[in-house]
């Protein structure tokens, strides 16, 4: 049985519209799980597509006599494909081999994801199938901060570790597969092992995060804060562009914090601010796009930086609400006013600035007059990219305990209209970039020579596609290349090469 690698909840939402000409997500190359491979066209925001199915290229080096193999199931968001990535880069250092199926795998290591208990669901479900169909299982991740209630489903895995406990892991591999390198061939690779295809890579800044928002539980399964060296993050991103990498993917739980546990600390000519971390990445030449950022008042330095073009013109910011009583009983900031004039404010600065956002509906309490001025706000700000889910109770949260829970048909229908409105946005959105050009950076190139590119509009996986369906002969992927759009849909573009 050949696996799939990737996939699973994370605790942002996301908006995401398949095309009619658009090629389905190709295979992950490791553990495969079972899932339904091909995803109808759709108009809305489907609430179980996660944006972590990264087109992965992992090809398992030759079996030596004797060599233990390893196999990897990673559920979660791209921070946790990220510790993936590291745990994989270690063991292949040791000798390990990296086994695309269960049956050629000595053990196999679950990632798992723990924010939603729908998360916990599938990590459970995971888990129980990587047991069925191999026996020997480790399990890792933010659900391994919580190792009774694994066990209590699964007496029988090896080992349960929590997130980015890199050690932890390797240690309960030893345990079960103990190593038998070669000291002439098992070397670290220079780039170490990557989890998605290779002109584009994950840049993690920092784990943890401060703030105590009620529905999240973040903060219980991976700590406080925690920023990496500025030197350390721009070491990390000069290896990945030296070896290729186009586009360099900033995340963190909070990225606009990044630096303040360490008080800004500057270490060998490098500051950890995230405007000087953003302006050193911008001098590398590759794309630099920045996700979960906050809007806190010092955001507004990054947008020179955007206008300048050292870096991508997009901020993914999770708002979760408008409203202020809901922003309150999130105990999130409540200056929705203000965040408006500051999205003003930005696109002064930077006009081709994409924005996008996450939203909660139905958390408790939420009236419809609440929900409306939501709508309302919407319409205001005309948010590029929205993503929308229903609340849901998670173990362990404190909105739990909220009064006034909203019934589920009511979610059902807030969402239905909230994704209405962000997809008639979307769709003036895009037919006024009819016309234009658009440099597009390509991630796939079909067999009938269809290309799906994205725009500096649209982060993989997550965000809409431009696809290309002529005049494709002598592209490659990676390939940075100037496109005339000549249509638009809901979520997608379409465009021919600029001569």
């Amino acid at each position: 049985m050949r696996l799939i690698a990737f996939g699973g909840p994370r605790c942002r939402l996301l908006q995401r519209s398949l095309g009619p000409r658009h090629r389905p997500c190709n295979s992950l190359p490791l553990l495969h799980r079972a899932r339904v491979p091909y995803i109808a066209r759709m108009s809305t925001n489907p609430p179980d597509l996660r944006p972590d199915l990264a087109r992965a290229r992992l090809t398992p080096s030759p079996k030596r006599d004797g060599q233990p193999h390893i196999g990897m199931v990673s559920l979660g968001c791209p921070k946790a494909l990220v510790d993936s990535e590291r745990i994989l880069t270690r063991l292949r250092a040791e000798g390990y081999g990296i086994s695309p199926d269960y049956t050629g795998a000595d053990a196999v290591i679950v990632n798992t994801c723990g924010f939603l208990d729908s998360a916990k669901a599938e990590s459970l479900a995971a888990i129980g199938e990587a047991l069925a169909e191999n026996g020997r299982v480790i399990v890792t991740g933010c659900l391994g901060a919580e190792p009774e209630y694994i066990t209590g489903a699964h007496p029988s895995v090896m080992a349960v570790t929590g997130p980015h406990q890199y050690e932890q892991v390797l240690d309960a591999v030893h345990a079960a597969v103990p190593p038998r390198p070669d000291p002439y061939i098992d070397l670290l690779p220079a780039s170490g092992v990557s989890l998605t295809p290779r002109h584009y890579s994950y840049l993690k800044i920092s784990e943890g995060c401060n703030h105590k928002c009620k529905f999240c539980i973040i903060p219980d399964m991976r700590g406080r804060l925690a920023s990496r060296p500025a030197h350390a993050v721009l070491r990390e991103a000069e290896k990945l562009v030296d070896n290729g990498v186009r586009e360099l993917l900033v995340i963190s739980q909070d990225t606009s914090a990044y630096g303040v546990d360490i008080k800004h600390a500057e270490e060998r000519g490098h500051r950890a601010h995230i405007t000087d971390l953003a302006r050193d990445l911008g001098s590398l030449g590759a794309w630099v796009r920045l996700h979960y950022v906050y809007p806190y008042p010092h955001v507004r330095q990054l947008i020179p930086l955007m206008a300048e073009g050292l870096v991508l013109p997009y901020l993914d910011i999770p708002f979760q609400h408008a409203h202020p009583d809901v922003l309150r009983r999130m105990a999130r900031p409540a200056a929705a006013a203000k965040t408006l004039d500051e999205i003003a404010a930005w696109r002064d600065v930077c006009p081709d600035i994409t924005l996008r956002s996450t939203f909660i509906v139905g958390y408790p309490g939420e009236t419809e007059a609440e929900f409306q001025t939501l709508l309302d706000w919407l319409d205001e700000a005309q948010l590029d990219r929205v993503g929308c889910f229903k609340y849901e109770n998670v173990a362990g949260a404190r909105s739990n305990d909220l009064p006034d829970h909203v019934a589920e048909e009511v979610k059902q229908e807030r969402w239905d209209r909230f994704m209405e409105k962000a997809q008639t946005i979307s769709v003036d959105k895009l037919a006024a970039k009819v016309g234009t050009f658009q440099d597009v950076l390509i991630d796939d190139i079909d067999e009938d020579g269809i290309a799906t590119c994205r725009t500096k509009a649209d982060a993989p996986e997550i965000d809409g596609n431009l696809f290309i369906d002529e005049g494709t002969d002598g592209l490659s992927v990676g390939d940075l290349v100037r496109v005339e759009v000549d249509e638009a849909g809901e979520y997608d573009l379409w465009g021919k090469l600029h001569a």
